[in-house]
């Protein structure tokens, strides 16, 4: 492999820590013991960045970057979301790849090495397809449901999987951070920028401890900024069923008037009236629910609401690296 460049490392491994204290040892351990293995020691860069964990992540952080020369640890001051942090930490990484990653040991370091070499191929990026998925089973049915979303909202090609495990060349990397907005997604930005991207097969490991950190509602939540952050489909959708409903509505009028003229002891149907006001009563607060959700991450960018701010790092004065 190639060595250092003149704008930074070669290798950046970003990882976002969230209720990881007791993972982050073997984590660290594991990841050098690869790099020094893949010939990269000396040349690679491990950003680690706490978002606001509740445990003592932080102080885990400092301790290792203490005894580790090549760990940078940052710190926000409030749990921004796990795409946010990544942005934090793309905004800190110096490398010539950048590599994406957990800090739940189920993304295996040893295929650090094999995401470099693909990217050194000439690939923009490079996607981790997982073979033994290691999720529950509302979370698989959930990424199916994502697949599909992205694939029409994004134009995201068929049969990529958006796994959180991926590498990405500089050239990326700075395209997708000139992104400063609040509601980040780190994939979003991907397909925005290039379409030369590459997969490689890995296996899932099992978490190695505790829980994951994604539950449904913040599940809901990503998804939300995916369909409304970098696509005007579901306004388009909304504009389509309003037409649709006044079709529906000059046809049921058309009819109306044609049973009262040929059966003018015709009953009047309280039910199927109360139906049909409940339904387009649900579609018409719906579009104006999906209306609002634009307007309001319009509104909260437009008064700069910061995509991260670092509290401090493990190398510098933090007010250097505040991001609003």
């Amino acid at each position: 492999m190639e060595n250092r460049t003149d704008s930074g490392c070669r290798l950046s491994i970003v990882i976002p820590v969230y209720r990881s204290a007791q993972i982050l040892p073997l984590l660290v351990e594991q990841i050098h013991a690869e790099m020094c293995e893949e010939g990269l020691d000396g040349q690679f860069e491990l950003v680690l960045v706490n978002d606001a964990s509740p445990d003592n992540s932080w102080q885990v952080i400092r301790s290792l970057a203490a005894t580790h020369p090549f760990i940078r640890g940052i710190s926000l001051r409030r749990n921004f979301g796990q795409h946010n942090a990544i942005m934090a930490g793309l905004n800190h990484a110096s490398g010539e790849f950048v590599v994406l990653m957990d800090d739940d040991l189920q993304h295996p370091p040893h295929a650090i090495g094999d995401i470099v070499r693909a990217l050194d191929e000439g690939y923009d990026v490079c996607y981790t397809n997982y073979l033994n998925r290691q999720h529950a089973l509302w979370k698989k049915l959930g990424s199916q449901l994502n697949d599909w979303v992205a694939t029409h909202l994004l134009g995201k090609p068929k049969g990529l999987y958006l796994s959180s495990f991926k590498g990405l060349r500089r050239g990326v990397v700075r395209e997708v951070i000139r992104y400063d907005g609040p509601y980040a997604y780190v994939d979003g930005l991907i397909l925005d920028v290039t379409r030369s991207i590459t997969t490689i097969d890995i296996e899932h490991q099992a978490r190695h401890e505790g829980e994951g950190n994604y539950n449904l509602s913040r599940s809901i939540a990503l998804w939300m900024k995916m369909a409304t952050s970098f696509s005007v489909l579901p306004l388009r959708l909304a504009t389509y069923a309003g037409f649709a409903l006044a079709a529906l509505s000059l046809l049921m009028i058309a009819f109306i008037v044609v049973e009262r003229i040929l059966h003018p002891d015709y009953p009047r149907g309280w039910a199927s009236l109360i139906a049909t006001i409940l339904f387009i009563g649900g579609i018409q607060t719906l579009c104006i629910g999906m209306i609002g959700e634009y307007l309001g991450r319009a509104y909260l960018r437009l008064n700069h609401k910061p995509q991260f701010v670092v509290a401090s790092t493990t190398w510098a004065n933090p007010q250097q690296h505040e991001q609003a």
